[in-house]
């Protein structure tokens, strides 16, 4: 647990989706089934704040976000979010649209794997929620859409644009944020949009493993390794080395790389501190 949590108390129940936490894995799990899990206003803001709250305490080594039911999500709800925001000023949509881009940034940026478990749909912001995931797990069900240009708005919601040309390249980038035509798990799995497919209704079970095996690892390369991932994405080749150069120094005074040396040399496996 980090020393540096604030004053604020933690946070006991999250109204807006469900959360446990068990030897150092949390699983978040939107849980709106009977509306394909539609993101509302009270669920974006909850998990930013999760998000942001887990981060601060460093309790958590791995994370797994799913969908209760038979889709991951179906996007932003209709009714409670696209039709409440007909009636609002430019100031109050700006302050939206920052909020979800906040959820994401927060995805990418928290100090920890998280794996999405995808199942049905993720639609709109749901696929880019699954998008900002490190890992991404689907099952033969699994059908994305980036659906924005078909509500007529710009495909680049919530850093798609900047997100998925990394992910499966320009060219399928292109053709997903234009058209919002859906993609099946099949071809997700063929242009890389999707980690690893398992067996029907495996996704779940699959992701739970991964997110041990992450949370049981070495929670400091991880945390960096997934930091230089984002950060090096806009860099130059010489500030990237350079970047990498100081990091690993750093590490290579950490508990965790003497540890690695102290288990070779005594043929153990490594116990992990995430120092």
């Amino acid at each position: 647990m980090s020393p540096f949590t604030g004053s604020a108390s933690r946070t006991e129940r999250w109204r807006h989706l469900r959360l446990t936490v068990e030897e150092g894995v949390a699983t978040v799990t939107l849980d709106r089934p009977a509306r394909l899990n539609a993101l509302t206003f009270g669920a974006y803001a909850d998990l930013r704040d999760l998000l942001a709250e887990l981060s601060r305490e460093r309790s958590v080594r791995a994370l797994v976000l799913g969908g209760e039911g038979r889709g991951f999500c179906s996007g932003g709800d209709v009714e409670e979010i696209i039709g409440a925001t007909l009636a609002m000023d430019t100031a109050e949509l700006l302050d939206f649209n920052r909020m979800t881009g906040q959820v994401v940034r927060a995805l990418r940026e928290c100090p920890f794997p998280v794996v999405a478990a995808v199942q049905g749909v993720a639609a709109g912001a749901g696929a880019v929620l699954a998008l900002a995931a490190d890992f991404r797990i689907a099952d033969p069900s699994a059908r994305f859409a980036f659906l924005f240009t078909r509500v007529g708005l710009s495909g680049g919601d919530m850093g798609a644009a900047y997100l998925l040309p990394r992910v499966v390249g320009l060219g399928h980038a292109t053709r997903l944020l234009m058209l919002g035509e859906p993609v099946r798990a099949a071809e997700a799995e063929r242009i890389g949009l999707i980690s690893e497919l398992t067996e029907e209704g495996g996704a779940a079970t699959r992701a739970a493993e991964l997110a041990r095996r992450l949370a049981d690892g070495p929670a400091l390369a991880y945390a960096q390794t997934k930091a230089l991932l984002t950060a090096e994405l806009d860099m130059p080749l010489a500030a990237s080395v350079e970047l990498d150069a100081a990091t690993q120094a750093l590490l290579m005074n950490g508990e965790d790389y003497a540890e690695f040396h102290a288990a070779f040399t005594a043929k153990r496996p490594p116990k992990w501190r995430g120092r």
